[in-house]
């Protein structure tokens, strides 16, 4: 019996049949890396069954949505319990993952225990069950609070939305400038700050993750590296190795893409 049949009534949902994996010889079972991540303020995690339900969570989570007890988050999923303009993405993430793909590190919003937004890294990936999809675990690790970056948090909001639209074709530095009115030095400084990384990085980061999702499809290397904005395949192959590890075609060999 996986998530899924765990998950049919949120009384019942307590914890997986079966464990994540050994270590050292010894079951790790989701509650454990439950309690381990009840002590890590600044990261949510939770696992998710194939309908998207939530099986586990961590308080963190638990006071970003100002609940009290697990028992009212699981068995539900994102769409009931988050404002529609942020849970449509994490359905479709969900869907995603589901199907086998694995996303790391994608830059989105979360709501903070202030309900107000802020920027987290997110990581998701399938939770097999028996070499079986039987759900997901993820976690998403803050970035920068809103209220530590003052009037700065819209102008990097819009500077990244022009990232996210425009990131196929050739972006200017000073269009992100005009963006945001800030100086270079205070843009590579803020973009550090809330991000971790240059606004150079953020793209390339974005080209990546975009990059990812159509080797799962069957267009050809050489199209997907001009799709996500790179000049040349040499270019794409090793920037995505950089970022992954993998060349494009092992990547798309390793998720048995075509």
């Amino acid at each position: 019996m996986g998530l899924a049949a765990l998950s049919a009534s949120p009384a019942r949902v307590i914890a997986p049949a079966r464990g994540l994996g050994y270590a050292c010889g010894m079951r790790v079972e989701p509650a454990d890396i439950e309690a381990l991540f009840d002590a890590i303020p600044d990261v949510l995690f939770f696992i998710k069954d194939l309908q998207g339900r939530y099986t586990h969570v961590n308080q963190t989570m638990l006071r970003r949505l100002g609940l009290r007890a697990r028992k009212d988050v699981i068995g539900r999923t994102a769409a009931e319990i988050y404002p529609t303009g942020l849970s449509a993405d994490y359905v479709d993430q969900d869907a995603r993952v589901l199907s086998g793909e694995v996303i790391e590190n994608l830059m989105e919003l979360h709501l903070f225990a202030n309900r107000e937004p802020g920027w987290c890294l997110t990581c998701k990936r399938p939770l097999l069950v028996d070499g079986a999809i039987e759900g997901l675990i993820g976690i998403s690790r803050d970035l920068g609070q809103k209220d530590s970056l003052g009037t700065q948090y819209e102008q990097l909001r819009l500077a990244l939305a022009h990232l996210n639209a425009h990131y196929a074709e050739n972006v200017r530095m000073q269009t992100l400038l005009d963006i945001t009115g800030f100086s270079l030095s205070k843009l590579e400084r803020s973009f550090r700050k809330v991000f971790q990384m240059t606004p150079q990085q953020v793209l390339t980061r974005l080209r990546i993750q975009m990059a990812m999702h159509l080797l799962h499809g069957d267009d050809s290397i050489a199209c997907i590296g001009q799709a996500c904005g790179f000049s040349d395949q040499s270019a794409f192959t090793r920037k995505f190795k950089a970022e992954t590890g993998f060349s494009p075609r092992a990547y798309r060999a390793r998720i048995g893409g075509s």
